[in-house]
This record gives structure tokens, C-alpha cells and sequence, in this order.
């Protein structure tokens, strides 16, 4: 059956295994491996430093004096940096932070919060999950809420010396959720906003950030221009500071103009801001000084671009995601490659763009709503509305290519590139970085075309996306996109793409551990079709309701799917699905321990799998056929099949599809009698299972390492690990693999003490209402009957 999908890694506050078997050389002893903090490494997510930052030196020595002075480990408490726009609250933070880095030895998380930007701003569930991710927080194993998304990260961060940079936030709502709890940990933010709730209730300190003083703005335009420009004349300079409001932002771009005009007096340029600044204050009723200068300055600066500098310019203010590269660029003002290349580089030059990593470029926020602004002044309602629907296609485009590479089984839509260059990518590994660099935009793209009326392209988007959601696990975008795409269905009355949603959100909950809303929306997703007559469609839906029994352990309702499947298939003549519903059938038979009917059944699906050139699906068939044999009391012809299965896994180096038959390898082993053989594979599998998040299997991985302590008659070993895979399944809200961890512990324990005996009783409880042999003997032995 198809392998389940997600992420990486573990925690201690989740119920899974810290604790792991060294898999090393078993016979010499098996021992645990018990991490201090979290798999992979240190998080340094700061933005580069900004170049030629000078003064700002009172500045610095305050947030000097709120570093700890002692290694005690005891808190620290939040800073605020505020300031008004173009202030330079951003470069500040960055640049104390990355002096002070070395005292912060086990990370810095960085989160630009946009709170100021014409989008939407970055939430506290949004910020909480990259952060948890980056510390290595698996996404299925991230929590739904915000308060248990934000009491699992201060819980990680205690004890720790960790700095967490907040930028640009807008309000205390947005920032609390993200404070560490305890431990050395320092929590930096700027904002507009005084945030005075955070120095009311958290005991926020508060640094405030004027304008430069003239002299330190003369200073600055210098120190810019040094090597660009002959002297130029102290009273001009000063002149030219008061016109950028001694702004660091609009300092910087103002000198960046007369670097560009080396040889123009520095009287002719005061001139044009000059005349701009007259024209802006024309136009405008607004007293805010500050605003106005940076304004006038940033149109100066844009009225000296090229005809295609300042169009690209303004078709940036469009796009719909904060960052974006060359291609991007590109298919959105519909030039070549090559030449949006250039056009950046032009306007980074002229510091209207930022440019934080290679080939990756944003807008300050301010530049981003006057870019913004200029398209809806320039660009007609049409050319606009072309713009944007040239790069959600682009971005369609490119999450097909990478879907191609990391979920080639997945049944992708048609739909129409955006005739720009699409990344093509030679390896997975590539699509793999692609899709991380893009992930925050694909959203973002999904978004703007729903609001903008593009529904195909607003549909297209999630039914692609969703084969790597559901081999990520990546709850947050999936819910988000498909819901997105269900009411752009609706919007524009196309029922089958509103069918496709319903399936994607049925899929997405399933695998959430919410069966029953999947099951709800896959059923909503049936009887759609049904009435639209699509048929193919009728089978997936089908399918996949019997997959959700089936991952219940409701074996008759996900036999009568299966079957239900396999009878329309047949009568379609449709082959793909004839084979999925067979296996989907021989695994209801695997559970009800019909071993003969099971494996006749599977036998027939590896035919029509390897007819098909389906090596996943004949590979899990294999799986299946090893399951069979064990039950059989053919350990041998087992392992003959699940080395078949784990040959196709290493030949189509696929880690999911490896991880979850290396389980049955295990299983295998143990009936063979080789224990510690079975360890290794256990181990493997559990480890392997972090990487797509599949909790439920891991938890198997991790109850089956207890079997095999318990034939190595190491009691307390294994009633350890049933004890972690059954938090795990608790977690999960599996009643029947609980049930059957309960048991295996109770077993484990030999039967005695309360431990045991309370095991043996929420067991045999939670097995009523299961009808299957195995069950049934369960409970009957659980109740000494």
C-alpha cells in the first residue's frame, strides 16, 4: 500500500523516542543514545550583516548592558527597538547580533514578521512553525494550536543561550506567543510600534531609535560615497542630509544617486530632490514629515531608472510572495532571464531592492508599497492582472516540475506554463531545495490568485503542491491551499476541481490523525463525483475512504471500499486502480489473518503492478507477500520477498518506501530468531521514519524494538520502548494500536504490578467493538477468559 508521507526528526516533549537502539555492531552490547537537544544543527538565521554600518554607537552600548553578566543561565528580558520607518531598526538588530552571536552558542532564529507590509503579516502560528522546524521539530509532530505551538518552543529553548531576533513586528499579539519561557535566552524586536504591553506585562526594555544626528548623517553619506565622488562641500552635505530626514534608508539611497553621477555637482542633485520634494508635498495633505522625505527620495530615485528598470520596479510591487529570484522576476515582467538579471542588479544598485543571499532579492516594506503604489498608477487594471497571472503560472509551473522529481506517482492536473523559463531539476535534491526556497511563495501565489480571480490557476496550484504536502506533511500550507482552491472551485462553478479539493483536505486530514473529518470530506468528495459521472475520479475517492478505515484498523468498512473499488476498476477497465484496490484488499486480509486469500491476492497485484511499471506499488505487494508468509509459518519465503521489496526501495533510492519495509524485515528476523538482527532493521526504520513524519509508523518501529528486547529477554529494555510507542499512539488517538502496545507492555512487565495490571485493563477496553482474530485474542487473553 502506499507509503504514508512527512518531515524529520523528534522531540522529548512528544512522546517519541529520544531514545533510539545504536545500531552498530549489536552483538557487542546494544545500548541507547539519549541527544541533549534536538537532531541536526545549530540554527544561524540571521540576515547578512548590513554593509558599512557605522555610528549608532549609544545605541549599541545599550543593548550591550542587557546581556546576562554571568553564565548563570537566568533569563533575560526582551528588547524593543523602536523607531519610525526607515529609521534603521532592522540593520541595527542585525548588526548587534551578529557581534554578539559568540554569546549565544546554541543559535539565533530570525523572523522577519512583516507587520508593516501591504500583505499579510507574518502570524504567530506562521513564525512558531519555521522556528520549530529549524530546531528540528518534524511538521507533523508540530502542534495545531498556537499554545501548544508556543509551549512546545519555550520548551525547547530552556536551558538553552539562544537569541531570537523578531523583526518589523506590528503588535504585542504578535510577538508574545514567540518569547522563550526560560533560560539564557535574549529576545530582540523592532517595531513602530512602543509595543508598550511587552514593557507593561514581560518587562520589555526599550531602545529608541532616532534619526541620525547631522553629523553622524554627514558621516554616513560619506562614508558611502568614499572612493565613488570627489569632496564634496560640508553645508551640501548637511542640505542633502536634512532632505532624506537624516534617515538611514533614505541616506542610503540618496547616496547611491550621486554615486551614479560621479562627476554631477552635488548642488544639481539637492536641486532635483529639492523639486521632487516641492511636487510631493503637492500632491500630498499628509503632516508627517518624515514619510514625505523618504517618499520624495525614493521618487527621485525611481524617475532616474530605465524605461524597463522602473517597469520591473514596479511589477515587483505585485508579486505575492516578500522575497523572489531572477526567474521569478522574469516571468513576471515577461523578459528573458538574462536581462531580469540586470534590471535587479540595477535596482539593488540603487538600494530599491535588498539583496540578503544570491540570486534571492525583497523589498524594505516602505519600497514595496511605493512600488505598489506606482503599478496602480502606471499599469492598467489589464497589464497588471497579466503580470501577476504570469508568475502564479511560473510558480505553478515549477511546483509541477518538482512534484515530478519528489512525488512522481502523484496525479498531477494539466495546466498551461507561463511560457517563461520553468526550473528543470536533475535530482531530487534539487527539487527538494527549490520547493524549500519557493514554499512560503507557493502559498502566497495560491492566495493572490484566489483574490485576484485567477480560480484555474488558484486550483491548479494545491492539487499540484499536495504531492509533496503529503510526503512532508506540511499541514499549515496544505489545510491553507486546498481550502484556498475549494472556494476558488465554487467561485468559478468548477465542480470537478472543487471534487479534487474535497479529496486533497479528506487526504490532508487523515494524515493529520483527524480521520474522521477526512473520512467526511473524502465522502464529500465521492458523492461529488458520483453525480458528475467522473469515474476515475470515483476510484481515488473510493480508495481513499478505505484507506481511512483502514488506517483505523476498521477492517470490514475498508474491506467493503476496497472491494468496491476493485468492482469499478474492473468494470472501467482501468488498470492502475485494479491493482492499488487489490493490494488495498490483500492488506484488509493481512489484518483479518486470511493468509492464503491475502497472498493469492498480492501475488496478483505484483503482476499488475510490474505490468504497469509501478515499482512502488509492486514493492509494497512484496512487502505484503513477506507479511503473508510470516503468517503462513514460512519465515524464509518472507525474507526471499522483503529483500525484494527493500532491493526496489534501494535501486529507486527511496527512503519512504525503504523505512516502512524495513519494518517488515524486522518483524521477519525476529521469527527467524535473530533478535539482534531485527534491532538494526527496527532501528533503521524508526529512523528513517522521521524523515517523512510518519509518526504512526514509527511508533510501530519503536513498539518492534521492544519485541525484539523481549526476545533477547531484556524485560525492562523493551517495556521501555512499548512505554514511548504507546505515548506516541496515545498522542495519535490509535485505539487499536494502543491497545496492542498496552499489551505488549503488560507482557513485557511479566504480567505484575499496577503498571501492568492497568495496562491489561485500558487494553482490553479499548479492543471492544474490534472484531478481528487478533483482536478478539487479545482481549480474551487480556481478560484471562
Amino acid at each position: 500500500m502506499p507509503t504514508r508521507g512527512g518531515d524529520e526528526s523528534r522531540n522529548e516533549l512528544s512522546g517519541r523516542a529520544r531514545e533510539v537502539v545504536q545500531a552498530g555492531r549489536v552483538e557487542g552490547g546494544i545500548h541507547f543514545h539519549n541527544p541533549g537537544g534536538p537532531e541536526g544543527g545549530v540554527p544561524r538565521q540571521l540576515p547578512a550583516d548590513a554593509p558599512g554600518f557605522v555610528n549608532r554607537s549609544t545605541e549599541l552600548d545599550q543593548l550591550d548592558l542587557l546581556l546576562p553578566d554571568d553564565e548563570t543561565g537566568r533569563t533575560t528580558a526582551p528588547c524593543v527597538v523602536v523607531g519610525t520607518a526607515g529609521v534603521g531598526k532592522t540593520s541595527l538588530a542585525v548588526h548587534w547580533a551578529h557581534r554578539m552571536a559568540p554569546r549565544f552558542p546554541d543559535g539565533q532564529l530570525y523572523v522577519d514578521l512583516h507587520g508593516y507590509d501591504p500583505g499579510p503579516l507574518v502570524t504567530p502560528d506562521q513564525a512558531l512553525d519555521r522556528f520549530l522546524r529549524a530546531l528540528n521539530v518534524p511538521g507533523a509532530q508540530i502542534p495545531a494550536d498556537l499554545e501548544s505551538r508556543a509551549a512546545l518552543f519555550r520548551s525547547l529553548l530552556a536551558g538553552r543561550r539562544m537569541l531570537v531576533v523578531l523583526d518589523n513586528a506590528a503588535t504585542v499579539g504578535q510577538v508574545r506567543p514567540l518569547l522563550p519561557g526560560s533560560g539564557a535566552c535574549l529576545t530582540l524586536i523592532t517595531s513602530r510600534s512602543r509595543l508598550s504591553g511587552l514593557v507593561a506585562r514581560d518587562g520589555a526594555r526599550r531602545v529608541t531609535l532616532g534619526v541620525l544626528p547631522e553629523q553622524e548623517a554627514v558621516r554616513l553619506l560619506r562614508s558611502l560615497a568614499a572612493g565613488h565622488r570627489g569632496p564634496d562641500d560640508d553645508a551640501e552635505l548637511d542640505e542633502l542630509a536634512r532632505l532624506c530626514a537624516r534617515l538611514p534608508l533614505a541616506l542610503r539611497i540618496a547616496a547611491e544617486r550621486a554615486i551614479s553621477r560621479p562627476t554631477a555637482p552635488l548642488r544639481d542633485l539637492i536641486e532635483e530632490l529639492r523639486d521632487e520634494s516641492a511636487l510631493w508635498d503637492a500632491l500630498t495633505a499628509g503632516d508627517d514629515d518624515d514619510a514625505d522625505a523618504v517618499r520624495s527620495v525614493f521618487a527621485w530615485s525611481y524617475r532616474a531608472l530605465s524605461k524597463d528598470a522602473s517597469r520591473l520596479f514596479r511589477l515587483l510591487g505585485l508579486h505575492p510572495g516578500k522575497d523572489f529570484g531572477s526567474a521569478a522576476a522574469s516571468a513576471l515582467a515577461d523578459v528573458p532571464v538574462s536581462r531580469a538579471r540586470r534590471l535587479l542588479d540595477d535596482l539593488a544598485g540603487a538600494h530599491l531592492l535588498e539583496q540578503p543571499r544570491p540570486d534571492r532579492y525583497e523589498f524594505h516594506d516602505l519600497l514595496r508599497a511605493y512600488a505598489t503604489d506606482q503599478a496602480r498608477t502606471e499599469e492598467s487594471v489589464d497589464t497588471a492582472r497579466a503580470a501577476l497571472e504570469r508568475a502564479v503560472r511560473w510558480y505553478a509551473a515549477g511546483a509541477d516540475r518538482a512534484v515530478r522529481m519528489l512525488a512522481p506517482g502523484h496525479r498531477r492536473p494539466a495546466g498551461e506554463d507561463s511560457g517563461a523559463p520553468v526550473p528543470e531539476f536533475g535530482t531530487p535534491d534539487e527539487a527538494a531545495r527549490w520547493y524549500e526556497r519557493e514554499r512560503v511563495n507557493l502559498v502566497a501565489a495560491t492566495r493572490a490568485a484566489a483574490d485576484a480571480g485567477l480560480h484555474e490557476a488558484a486550483c491548479r496550484l494545491p492539487a499540484v503542491l499536495r504531492g509533496i504536502y503529503a510526503g512532508r506533511n506540511q499541514f499549515d500550507d496544505w489545510f491553507a491551499t486546498s481550502t484556498i482552491g475549494l472556494g476558488a472551485a465554487r467561485a468559478c462553478g468548477d465542480r470537478h476541481a472543487e471534487a479534487d479539493m474535497l479529496e486533497s483536505l479528506g487526504k490532508a486530514h487523515t494524515q493529520a490523525a483527524r480521520r474522521g473529518e477526512g473520512i467526511r470530506f473524502q465522502l464529500a468528495a465521492l458523492e461529488l463525483r458520483r453525480e458528475l459521472g467522473d469515474r476515475v475520479g470515483e476510484l481515488a475517492s473510493t480508495n481513499a475512504v478505505g484507506m481511512a478505515h483502514l488506517r483505523g484498523h476498521e477492517l470490514e468498512r475498508a474491506l467493503r471500499m476496497f472491494e468496491q473499488t476493485r468492482r469499478l476498476a474492473t468494470e472501467a477497465g482501468d488498470e492502475y486502480w485494479i491493482a492499488v484496490s487489490t493490494n488495498g484488499t490483500a492488506n484488509v486480509h493481512l489484518g483479518l489473518e486470511s493468509f492464503e486469500e491475502a497472498a493469492e491476492l498480492l501475488r496478483d497485484a505484483v503482476h499488475r503492478y510490474t505490468r504497469l511499471g509501478s515499482p512502488g506499488g509492486r514493492g509494497d505487494a512484496l512487502r505484503g507477500l513477506s507479511h503473508a508468509h510470516r503468517g503462513l509459518g514460512r519465515p524464509d519465503d518472507a525474507l526471499r520477498f522483503v529483500e525484494a521489496a527493500l532491493v526496489t526501495a534501494h535501486e529507486h533510492e527511496n527512503r519512504a518506501w525503504e523505512a516502512y519495509w524495513s519494518l517488515e524485515l524486522g518483524r521477519v528476523q525476529v521469527d527467524l530468531g535473530h533478535p539482534s538482527e531485527a534491532l538494526e532493521s527496527f532501528h533503521r526504520s524508526a529512523a528513517m521514519q522521521r524523515r517523512p513524519a510518519d509518526h504512526a509508523r514509527e511508533a510501530e518501529a519503536i513498539d518492534a524494538v521492544g519485541t525484539a528486547y523481549r526476545a533477547l529477554d531484556r524485560a525492562d529494555e523493551a517495556a521501555r520502548f512499548h512505554r514511548t510507542a504507546a505515548k506516541s499512539f496515545r498522542e495519535l488517538d490509535d485505539p487499536w494500536w494502543l491497545a496492542t502496545v498496552l499489551d505488549h507492555l503488560a507482557t513485557a512487565l511479566g504480567w505484575v504490578g499496577d503498571e501492568a495490571e492497568q495496562a491489561r485493563q485500558e487494553a482490553a477496553e479499548l479492543l471492544t467493538g474490534f472484531t478481528d482474530p487478533a483482536s478478539l485474542r487479545a482481549r480474551a487473553r487480556l481478560l484471562g477468559t
